[in-house]
């Protein structure tokens, strides 16, 4: 069942055979990672706790994020099968997904609230779809009552992922559709609450960099 997953350095053997098969098809730094910040990905387990770290550090709203920036919640899309799941195994790291609490206006004409991507032999098992559905609730949990998120024009796949998923098209501006979709929350909700976090429990960490949302995320 795929699930969206706050990074844990215990999913290390999945994350890193994700990232040689991310490597190996020239996409170094998949959308929705926030892999962009770092100068060099290490597939060591150290390096994926220094990952983890950096990744959860992105959402505290109490932090003000670097100038250009707007806190994230980075979340990995993972599956765990049954059997796996009587056993007390781990699930598989599957892909990435970001979710922005804010939008500059560069986010807000390219790059959208969510970003993900999913990993090469995991592609067109539906697992952006269910990822998205999932995010809404992420998002609506942030108080945001609708999000953005935009795709090449010529990525029919994505398309396809965010229209099932209720975006309804605005406008399509440098190459890139506009999508917005309703996540069901109050519109005077307050937003930047950690999505995976209660409202009463305090979080700690730094911003995160905006990227292009959906841009040639597979289906």
């Amino acid at each position: 069942m795929t699930d969206l997953s706050v990074p844990d350095a215990r999913l290390h053997h999945s994350w890193a055979a994700a990232m040689a098969e991310y490597t190996a098809v020239g996409e170094e730094e998949p959308h929705g990672s926030g892999l962009w910040d770092l100068d060099r990905v290490d597939v060591t387990l150290a390096g994926c706790q220094e990952l983890v770290a950096h990744l959860l550090a992105q959402r505290d709203p109490a932090t003000q994020p670097p100038e250009g920036r707007v806190h994230c919640t980075y979340l990995w899309i993972t599956e765990a099968t049954e059997a796996a799941e009587r056993a007390g195994a781990e699930p598989e790291f599957v892909g990435y997904l970001a979710l922005r609490h804010t939008l500059t206006p560069w986010l807000l004409e390219e790059g959208g609230h969510i970003g993900y991507s999913v990993r090469p032999s995991r592609r067109r098992e539906g697992h952006a779809s269910r990822a998205l559905v999932l995010a809404l609730d992420r998002a609506a949990a942030l108080g945001l009552d609708r999000v953005l998120l935009t795709v090449d024009e010529a990525n029919v796949g994505s398309r396809g992922v965010i229209e099932r998923a209720g975006g309804v098209y605005e406008d399509s501006r440098r190459g890139k559709r506009r999508y917005w979709i309703a996540t069901g929350a109050p519109a005077d909700q307050p937003a930047d609450q950690p999505a995976d976090q209660p409202a009463d429990q305090p979080v700690t960490g730094a911003g995160s960099a905006p990227r292009s949302a959906g841009r040639g995320a597979p289906a």
